[in-house]
């Protein structure tokens, strides 16, 4: 008896950790597959940038990338194959193509449907004018330690060029100080070029521009002077407070409140116009990220000090009346930030019926704001003028008028791909290719 009993449990073992192994798939699946249709039903199904294309047809699905993603839940098995299940949440870390066994992951801007301008750069960061590089956001690596990498490689490839330290003139003319710009400083002061940095706004570029405590991901990486820096999850404040500290430690120049005006050629070397004078340099490091110039809204009354484009410290909007503009999660952001303000009344405006591209988190944030009345969400609403002490709009084909001391308008900015192409950089629109 005991031996038919062991006999059977022999066999049936198998059996039963197939099924087992069945059971917890298909709730995977099924799991991965709600939240799929979800982002799509949100219209949240396409990445924002750089991102992994998985071909189904190589994959086995062994799950090494969904493992591998540091951000959680981007990607997840479907019917036994790897999906994007959260797109939006990709911020092209690339470990997924790493981490893969089977080559079945390749890292893509845009999709089949909507394109990503590209400035075709070489694997050394040049453009296709000899001497002008692109490093970072605007070449579509918007991760931190990518994008400091991506500086530093530049530099590297820089000094090799001929000409170099030859004259009075400058070696390289960093544009942005942004991570690559900042990286991309360290290192030409290392290796004692000639240089000159140039940052329009404040050290830090796009983080800058971040709400105050947003949690900015990023990741170790090894900066020229400094050595390898390790972050893994930090506050705006403290990454920032860390680039001043290396700013101040090193005593690396960047000059601030200066803005990059036109590129033309000069032989060999290129002219360099700012806002505050002319540069001759050999070569350029373009890294200003792909904001570009703040898109406006056009209105009368729009150039009233109140009016401003980002938010950096909501607590400067407390007990006042505020009123964002715009439907991304920037703007969902700020609103959100600024309504935990004590005395403080908040209206986000947006022109269209819903908000279809926001993280998940965001959206349950502002339902939450709204439900308690810390927020006033005005769909399909528009800003017809904007005065001292109130802001007009038109929410529902009707007038509004509402008390105001304060607009944040975050819709997006204007790319800089028309600048790239005047001065004969040439721009690629990938549709879902490398």
């Amino acid at each position: 008896m005991t031996g038919d009993y062991f006999s059977w449990l022999v066999y049936a073992l198998p059996f039963m950790m197939i099924g087992l192994v069945y059971y917890f798939r298909q709730r995977t699946h099924k799991h991965n597959k709600k939240i799929l249709h979800k982002n799509v039903k949100a219209g949240m199904a396409d990445p924002a940038s750089l991102h992994p294309l998985i071909n189904s047809h190589m994959c086995v699905g062994c799950g090494a990338c969904v493992s591998a993603c540091p951000e959680g839940d981007v990607l997840g098995l479907i019917h036994g194959r790897a999906e994007l299940i959260n797109p939006t949440y990709c911020i092209g870390h690339g470990a997924c193509r790493v981490a893969c066994p089977f080559n079945a992951i390749s890292l893509v801007f845009g999709t089949a449907t909507r394109g990503v301008d590209i400035p075709l750069v070489s694997e050394t960061f040049e453009t296709n004018i000899p001497g002008i590089f692109i490093a970072g956001e605007l070449g579509g690596m918007g991760l931190i330690r990518n994008a400091a990498e991506q500086g530093k490689q530049a530099i590297d490839a820089i000094s090799k060029l001929s000409g170099i330290g030859k004259n009075k003139d400058l070696d390289v003319m960093i544009i942005g100080a942004g991570p690559a710009g900042f990286s991309a400083s360290l290192s030409a002061m290392e290796k004692k070029l000639n240089y000159v940095t140039v940052e329009q706004e404040s050290l830090g570029g796009a983080v800058f521009q971040y709400p105050r405590g947003k949690i900015v991901m990023t990741a170790p990486v090894k900066l020229a002077l400094v050595g390898k820096v390790q972050l893994r999850e930090t506050s705006k404040e403290a990454l920032l407070q860390m680039w001043h500290s290396i700013e101040e430690k090193t005593k690396v120049k960047i000059n601030y409140r200066e803005k990059m005006d036109n590129i033309t050629p000069d032989g060999d070397h290129f002219i360099v116009t700012t806002t505050k004078s002319k540069y001759r340099t050999r070569a350029v490091l373009l890294t200003i990220g792909r904001r570009g110039t703040p898109r406006k809204l056009g209105v009368p009354g729009e150039e009233l000090p109140k009016v401003v484009y980002s938010l950096l410290d909501p607590e400067q909007f407390r007990d006042k009346h505020v009123l964002v503009v715009g439907g991304g999660d920037s703007a969902l952001e700020a609103a959100i930030s600024i309504a935990e303000e004590k005395n403080t009344t908040v209206a986000l405006s947006y022109r269209s019926e819903a908000f279809s591209r926001v993280k998940e988190k965001n959206r349950v944030k502002l339902a939450s704001a709204e439900k308690s009345g810390r927020i006033k969400v005005l769909l399909s609403s528009t800003v017809k003028h904007i005065s001292p002490d109130k802001v007009s709009l038109e929410h529902l084909g009707k007038p509004l008028e509402l008390k105001n001391d304060g607009v944040i308008v975050c819709a997006g900015g204007i790319l800089p791909t028309p600048f790239l192409k005047q001065i004969g950089i040439q721009v690629d629109t990938k549709y879902g290719t490398a």
